[in-house]
């Protein structure tokens, strides 16, 4: 939009046009040709040089009248208006540009280190086959091994949430990587089970890196830029698919103990980078003397449980297969641990790197549309992947003729990155829903929602192996995510048409 900055002088009406930036034009009109009312606005004011000279930075349409110079008016007017103008845009643009940059520094820095603590934590979807194998583990305590890291990042969420609205998002995110070193190291030398499942609660708190991010890096963006942002960091989910590229080939090369010895090592250099990369604030630190009970009780909310629900599906749903496809390949299909990995990143990595573009899909289309129709795409693909292979014999007129239904292991593989591509998308339009709804508490808001996607994250893997040790049919694990998907889709098809019709009624009662 144009500024206008008019001066009435003799018979002459000069008007400086400027476009809020650094385009100007210096117009000089007959005095009779001046809007009336300009005119008569101009007659109210007269201020000096200097003010009005602050007047023209601070102030926007504001017309003034200024003492007769010597010389005709619009070569005085010209290069006071040129220098203040240009000056002023000059120290603008270079704060604004070295606030962008430092934005994208600490996106990127930020994406890096949460991709690296996201192929920390998913590390016993892979290391935990041979660890099975070794200890002669059931489904459900191979489940139980997978997810106990998952435990921990999901508990962690809501204090690492109020501590980065607190502290900011620097300090907590480079301690929490720092304190995971260790434990990390230490698998390498675990012996028995239980030395796992201890030292899986510690790893597990790289997890929490999420709800740490998420606030960090949206407050450094626009709101309209948050949820490109937000998918962005998010993308580093794709850490789950780096696990299963990089793990196999170091089980190759020395066994799976090289493993954690290479991730601690990794995860010592990611905290260093980012320390590096990252910046801090003061004005994103939030002032709260909530406790975390009183935090807790955001769950009063009706709208927090509906996106923790979401989130179980979008988010735990991913978690607990991208830790269950491995094995899923190698019992199902056959596959050797290594081709089993690679199958399995199919899903993982469509599931991380997209997710900055449900992000996109969420600024131009709105959370509610995109979330609506990521729940349909996974009913649809859940219901498909929950057949399990059969054999059944028919009876015919020339005698009995036997068929077999399964999913090859193409089709399969299809299926499953369909759902990875809709399961990222989702990841980000459920965040959408928290900062739009939740803009002065998404530091707390988010670790609420990402608890829950956590803790599904958690469950979902021992529900999978106790179900196998119950059936015995492998693909039991997507009926179980069928059925959590139907529960999505009915509570959203309800909520939000109750939530309209109140709006439509308050609407024509006003």
């Amino acid at each position: 939009m144009l500024n206008s900055y008019s001066f009435a002088q003799g018979l002459r009406f000069v008007v400086i046009v400027t476009s809020g930036s650094a385009a100007y034009n210096v117009i000089s009109l007959p005095y009779s040709t001046a809007p009336a009312t300009a005119a008569l606005r101009c007659r109210r004011w007269s201020w000096p040089l200097r003010q009005w000279r602050k007047g023209l930075v601070l102030s926007a349409r504001m017309l003034l009248l200024l003492p007769a110079p010597a010389q005709p008016l619009e070569e005085f007017l010209a290069p006071v208006f040129l220098y203040k103008l240009i000056s002023t845009y000059k120290w603008n643009r270079g704060r604004i540009m070295e606030r962008e940059g430092k934005a994208y520094s600490v996106l990127g820095g930020s994406t890096l280190a949460f991709t690296i603590c996201f192929t920390i934590w998913m590390m016993f979807g892979v290391i935990g086959i041979p660890i099975k194998n070794t200890l002669h583990l059931n489904e459900t305590e191979f489940g139980l091994l997978t997810a106990m890291p998952v435990l921990t990042g999901s508990l962690i969420r809501v204090p690492l949430g109020i501590w980065t609205d607190r502290y900011g998002g620097r300090i907590v995110f480079f301690c929490l990587m720092l304190f995971t070193v260790l434990p990390i190291y230490l698998i390498a030398y675990a012996t028995a089970y239980w030395h796992f499942l201890v030292l899986g609660l510690f790893v597990g708190l790289a997890g929490g890196s999420f709800s740490v991010g998420t606030p960090y890096v949206a407050r450094w963006f626009k709101k309209d830029r948050q949820g490109l942002a937000m998918g962005i960091f998010g993308a580093g989910n794709s850490g789950a698919a780096v696990n299963k590229f990089v793990a196999p080939v170091l089980m190759a090369a020395a066994g799976w103990t090289l493993v954690p010895k290479v991730y601690a090592g990794l995860m010592l250099a990611a905290a260093l980078i980012f320390w590096v990369l990252s910046a801090s604030d003061p004005s994103h630190i939030v002032k709260s003397n909530l406790s975390l009970g009183a935090q807790f009780r955001m769950l009063k909310d009706p709208k927090v449980w509906r996106y923790c629900q979401y989130y179980s599906v979008v988010f735990g749903g991913y978690v607990g297969l991208s830790l269950w496809m491995v094995k899923y390949y190698v019992t199902e299909y056959g596959f050797d641990i290594r081709h089993a990995a690679l199958l399995a990143a199919c899903f993982s990595l469509p599931g991380g790197i997209l997710r900055a573009f449900g992000g996109w899909l969420s600024d131009k289309y709105g959370a509610y549309k995109v979330t609506w129709r990521v729940m349909w795409v996974c009913w649809v693909a859940f219901f498909l992947l929950s057949y399990p292979q059969t054999d059944f014999t028919v009876k015919t007129v020339s005698g009995l003729q036997t068929f077999h239904i399964s999913l090859s292991p193409v089709v399969f593989t299809s299926i499953l990155f369909i759902v990875g591509i809709a399961m990222a998308v989702g990841k980000a339009s459920v965040f959408k829903f928290v900062s739009d709804d939740y803009s002065s508490n998404i530091g707390a808001v988010s670790g609420v929602v990402g608890l829950a996607g956590g803790l599904g994250g958690f469950i979902l893997p021992i529900l999978f192996g106790a179900v196998v040790d119950l059936t015995g049919v492998s693909s039991s694990c997507f009926m179980l995510l069928y059925g959590t998907v139907c529960v999505s889709l009915v509570w959203m098809h309800f909520q939000f048409r109750r939530e309209g019709m109140l709006a439509a009624q308050a609407t024509l009662r006003h």
